[in-house]
Parts: structure tokens; sequence; C-alpha cells
């Protein structure tokens, strides 16, 4: 429901790089520190989008962004890191607002397991 993309900020906790960047999980789930905001938000189930849209008689009127995301990534992966399955382009993370976050794009990286 964000009206523009944002960074997905990996954290290098899990020790594993690929190909420079950290590589990510299905925990790295946080507001503010791994998923950041998307501009302006549209979702009228956000209670502060919802009164600045009654405010204006019923029109929509986007507000600031605050992702609210309390489950991990969903992601069919079966390769691990750190525990938990890896963060793929066809990964999904819900926002209670009711958006729903995917990579636009993953590094073309291919981890050789030792």
């Amino acid at each position: 429901m964000g009206l523009t993309p944002a960074p997905l900020n990996v954290l290098p906790v899990n020790r594993v790089l690929g190909q420079g960047p950290p590589v990510g999980n299905i925990m790295d789930n946080k507001p503010m520190v791994n998923i950041l905001p998307f501009g302006m938000c549209r979702s009228i189930a956000n209670p502060v989008v919802a009164s600045a849209t009654a405010a204006a008689l019923g029109v929509l009127v986007p507000m600031p962004c605050v992702p609210v995301t309390p489950a991990p990534w969903i992601s069919s992966s079966r390769v691990l890191v750190g525990g938990a399955p890896v963060i793929t382009k066809s990964s999904k993370c819900m926002c209670i607002w009711g958006g729903q976050i995917s990579p636009l794009a993953t590094p073309a990286v291919t981890i050789k397991a030792g």
C-alpha cells in the first residue's frame, strides 16, 4: 500500500554474504530496521490514513508510511541461512495495514555450499 519502493536492510548478523551484501532470511522483518518506509501509505486500514481521509470528506489522503510487519517473511526456499529460509524474489511479507511487501529484485548470486 506504499507509493514508492524502499530498500531491504539486511544486517550482517548471520555472517553469510552473497557476493558482497549480507543474505537475508525470513526473520529480517523488523520495521524501521530491515523494512523501511515506502513513502506514503494509501491503506484505509491504517488509522492515520483513515483519519486524514475522513477529515477530507472521504477523499483518500495518503499519509507517511510506517510499516508494521509482525510476522516473518513467507518463503518457499529450502535454503537456510542462520537457521531460517532465505528471502527470494518470490518471498512476501505482510503489513498489518493490508500491504504485501515483496522484493523487486535480488542479487544474481550463486552460493556454493562447502
